[in-house]
C-alpha cells in the first residue's frame, strides 16, 4: 500500500486546518496515521501534526497529496520544488500546481522562499535570478516561465485568528437571517475604524441592489466619511446610481415614492447616454450632468473605481471594462495595501473578487439570499464572514455606527 508522511504546523486546530486534512484523506478513500501532534499551550503557541497517509494505490495518494498540500499539509521529505517552462502564452505545464490564498512558500535549493502576491487559482512562477517567487494569472503566463509543478517542496501556511475575531466569526459564519446583526454590524464598523487607523485600505465591492433599495446614500456618505478607498461595481451599480441623481429613479422607480415614474423604464437608457455624450464619468461630473450619488462622490473625493462588464449590460458606460482578463488586472492592479473587503448585494462580483484577496484580508459578505454568503466561502474565500440581510438596513445602520464613534 503507497503511503507517504506529510507535516503541520501553525495554527492547525483553531483554523480547523488538521480535522479538515483528515477529513479530506477520509474523503478519498485513504486513511491515516497520527504519528506525533503537538498541541500549543496557549493562542499564540502553534502546533505539529506528523501524519502518514495510506491509499489504495498510487494514484488515489497522489489525488489525497495534491489536496491537502492546498489545506496546509507539507511533504515530510525535504525535497525542492519541481519546475517545468510554459509550452506557450497563456498555458500552464500540465501538472502546474494550483494556489490557494493563504501564505505558501516553496523550497528553492534548500531554502524556503515566499511566495508574492499570494491569490487562489494561479500558478507559482519563480524568477531564478531575482531570488522572487509570485502567484500568477493564467493568462499572464508568457512561453518559458518557470512554473511550480507536483506537490513537492511547497509549504502552505494556516492562519490563526485572533482572539476577538473568532467570536465574530462564530456570529457570522452560519448562514442564517436570525442573528444579532446590530452586535455584527457595530463589529465591522469596528474593524473599519481600525483598518483606517493602521492605514490599511478598506475596499467596497456592491451591486445595484444598493441602489434600488435606496441605501445609495448611505455609501455616498461612507466615501465622502473616508470609509471607502476602493469602489469595484459593475455597469448596472454606476448607471442607476447615476439614474439616481438625474431623475430621482432607479429602474424607473421614484426613490422618494417608491412607485414606478411615467416612461420610467427609459430614465437609466438617457443616463447612460448622456454619460457617453460626456465621455466619461469623471467629465459628466465636472459638467454638473451628475450632480449627486455615489459615482460623483468617488471623482470628487479621487476614489479609484473598476467598473466591469457583463452580457447583459445596457450601453455600457463609458467607464465600464468590457474585456473580463482587463477588469480583473484593473481590479487587481488596486488590492495591495487592502485590509478589509466589504461586499454587498452582488453574486459575482464578491466571488470575483474574493478569488482575488489573499487570506488575511478581512472579507464580509452582506446580502438577501444567504445562498451568496455560503457561495462566497465554498469557492475558496475562507475567511469570509456572512451577514444575511437587506442592504438597505445594513447601510443605513453602518454609517449610523461610524458616525457615532467619531
Amino acid at each position: 500500500m503507497p503511503s507517504e508522511t506529510v507535516e503541520l504546523r501553525g495554527h492547525i486546530i483553531d483554523s480547523q486546518t488538521l480535522p479538515k486534512v483528515l477529513d479530506q484523506i477520509i474523503a478519498f478513500g485513504a486513511d491515516y496515521v497520527i504519528e506525533k501532534i503537538q498541541i500549543g499551550h496557549s493562542r499564540k503557541d502553534a502546533s505539529y501534526a506528523r501524519v502518514r497517509v495510506d491509499a489504495p494505490d498510487a494514484a488515489i495518494l497522489d489525488q489525497v497529496l495534491e489536496l491537502i498540500t492546498r489545506s496546509g499539509a507539507t511533504l515530510e521529505s525535504s525535497e525542492d520544488a519541481s519546475f517545468e517552462q510554459a509550452p506557450r502564452d497563456g498555458v500552464f505545464p500540465d501538472d502546474f500546481y494550483a494556489t490557494t490564498n493563504l501564505p505558501t512558500s516553496i523550497l528553492v535549493n534548500g531554502h524556503w522562499l515566499a511566495v508574492e502576491n499570494a491569490e487562489m487559482d494561479c500558478g507559482i512562477v519563480l524568477d531564478a535570478r531575482k531570488k522572487r517567487a509570485r502567484s500568477l494569472r493564467m493568462h499572464r503566463i508568457k512561453r518559458g516561465d518557470r512554473v511550480v509543478t507536483g506537490h513537492a517542496g511547497i509549504r502552505v501556511v494556516p492562519l490563526a485568528r485572533p482572539a476577538e475575531e473568532r467570536a465574530f466569526e462564530f456570529m457570522g459564519s452560519a448562514v442564517s437571517s436570525e442573528k444579532p446583526k446590530l452586535l455584527l454590524i457595530r463589529e465591522i464598523a469596528r474593524q473599519m475604524r481600525e483598518a483606517r487607523k493602521a492605514g490599511s485600505k478598506i475596499l467596497f465591492v456592491g451591486g445595484p441592489a444598493i441602489i434600488h433599495t435606496g441605501a445609495g446614500v448611505h455609501l455616498e456618505r461612507l466615501i465622502e466619511d473616508g470609509f471607502v478607498d476602493i469602489l469595484f461595481a459593475g455597469n448596472a451599480l454606476a448607471a442607476h446610481d447615476i439614474e439616481s441623481s438625474m431623475f430621482g429613479t432607479s429602474l424607473g422607480v421614484s426613490l422618494k415614492s417608491g412607485t414606478p415614474v411615467e416612461h420610467g423604464h427609459e430614465h437609466h437608457l438617457r443616463a447612460i447616454n448622456r454619460v457617453r455624450a460626456a465621455g466619461s464619468i469623471a467629465a459628466a461630473v465636472k459638467k454638473k450632468i451628475i450632480s449627486s450619488g455615489v459615482m460623483r462622490a468617488c471623482v470628487k473625493r479621487k476614489i479609484p473605481f473598476v467598473l466591469s462588464g457583463s452580457i447583459r449590460d445596457d450601453g455600457p458606460l463609458p467607464d465600464v471594462i468590457t474585456e473580463m482578463p482587463a477588469a480583473q488586472d484593473a481590479m487587481r492592479a488596486l488590492l495591495p495595501g487592502v485590509g478589509v473587503a466589504l461586499m454587498v448585494g452582488t453574486t459575482l462580483l464578491s466571488i470575483a473578487t474574493g478569488n482575488m484577496l489573499p487570506a488575511t484580508v478581512k472579507t464580509i459578505c452582506v446580502d438577501i439570499n444567504p445562498a451568496v454568503v455560503t457561495k462566497l466561502a465554498d469557492r475558496g474565500t475562507s475567511q469570509a464572514m456572512g451577514l444575511v440581510t437587506d442592504a438597505e438596513l445594513f447601510l443605513r445602520t453602518l454609517t449610523r455606527e461610524l458616525a457615532h464613534a467619531k
